[in-house]
């Protein structure tokens, strides 16, 4: 059961726009909103152009939903974000960002209820645009560089090893995403956070 007061209203997957970008390990939080819509009705939710978003909007078990892919480029998604949540009267703690990891190896995901931004440029942006840090989180590793730069291997797009690694933890993913609209932080904590192989294998039922 969802907290008392607990309405996530908005779901910010971050990433850059672009073709050259799409595939890339820093678009995580992109694929995983697009993986989301993906489990939803066709045509239940309607995409629009607004503060420097791509933008899907709907309702989730009857209350209305946002989903945004901010196209501001990584370092500036707090403007994208700041504007449209000030615009809509959505508090930090309604929202959900969905971003990249390095300190997670790929396959690994976490969910935390607020904290630092953790190196996270796309997170800090957020965090001082808002003016708070007191919005959930879904971070999706990307693992270390085992060579190269930070910018060379977050930029970089994921090997054919990777791929099928990619695929489970975007399924992972959308599905922790839902649980946390359906049933709040903390469940969602206590199901996701584990590792993948301690996990039961239980369906999060959503009703829309």
């Amino acid at each position: 059961m969802r907290q008392s007061g607990e309405v996530i209203k908005l779901v910010v997957g971050l990433g850059n726009p672009g073709a050259e970008y799409a595939s890339t390990r820093h678009n995580v939080g992109f694929m995983t909103i697009e993986k989301i819509l993906s489990g939803l009705p066709a045509g239940r939710f309607e995409e629009s152009s607004t503060a420097e978003s791509r933008l899907f909007s709907g309702r989730f078990r009857g209350k209305n939903l946002f989903l945004q892919m901010p196209q501001t480029y990584m370092n500036l998604s707090g403007k994208a974000v700041a504007v449209f949540a000030r615009r809509n009267a959505i508090k930090p703690e309604e929202i959900l960002v969905i971003s990249d990891d390095l300190d997670l190896p790929l396959g690994r995901m976490r969910l935390r209820a607020g904290g630092s931004d953790g190196g996270h440029n796309g997170l800090k942006s957020i965090i001082s645009e808002l003016g708070s840090a007191n919005f959930k989180r879904l971070r999706i590793g990307i693992g270390h560089q085992e060579a190269g730069s930070t910018a060379d291997h977050v930029l970089g797009s994921f090997t054919a090893d990777e791929t099928p690694v990619l695929k489970e933890v975007l399924e992972r993913a959308a599905e922790a995403a839902n649980c946390v609209l359906s049933a709040g932080i903390n469940h969602a904590m206590n199901k996701y956070n584990a590792k993948p192989q301690q996990m039961e294998k239980e369906t999060v039922t959503t009703t829309l």
